[in-house]
């Protein structure tokens, strides 16, 4: 099981952009799709995004294609969520999330209703967008 901690969250204006870092240990990325979650004060934990194991298939939450960005740096076990354009909807506590190649990630609606299978979690990192 992943051990995941997230990092660069922080205050940001309208408009800017941050770029969120998720260190995993206790496993390669190969071996896992990683997501990005994100929880807004009195809200559900909505999906993101997610990158597959093999790194070559990413997808996004509709509010956020366009303007965030997943990635992967295999060589340091990190996961990235570069986020552009942001706005106050986006203030939220970002979460990286492990699910295991054995149960693949097939698509948003699979991610957003998985949760359960998501055994490893990162502490969480506070955006906050306003101005």
């Amino acid at each position: 099981q992943l051990q995941l901690v997230e990092s660069g969250g922080g205050l940001v204006q309208p408009g800017g952009s941050l770029r969120l870092s998720c260190s995993a240990s206790g496993g390669p990325l190969a071996y896992y799709t990683m997501s990005w979650f994100r929880q807004a004060p009195g809200k559900g934990r909505e999906g993101v995004s997610y990158i597959s194991p093999n790194g070559l298939r990413t997808n996004y939450a509709d509010s956020v294609r366009g303007r965030f960005t997943i990635s992967r740096d295999v060589a340091v076990n990190t996961v990235y969520l570069q986020m552009n354009n942001l706005t106050p909807e986006d203030s939220a506590v970002y979460y990286c999330a492990a699910r295991d190649s054995s149960s693949p990630v097939r698509s948003m609606t699979d991610l957003s209703l998985g949760l359960a299978s998501f055994h490893s979690w990162g502490q969480g990192t506070q955006v906050t967008v306003s101005s």
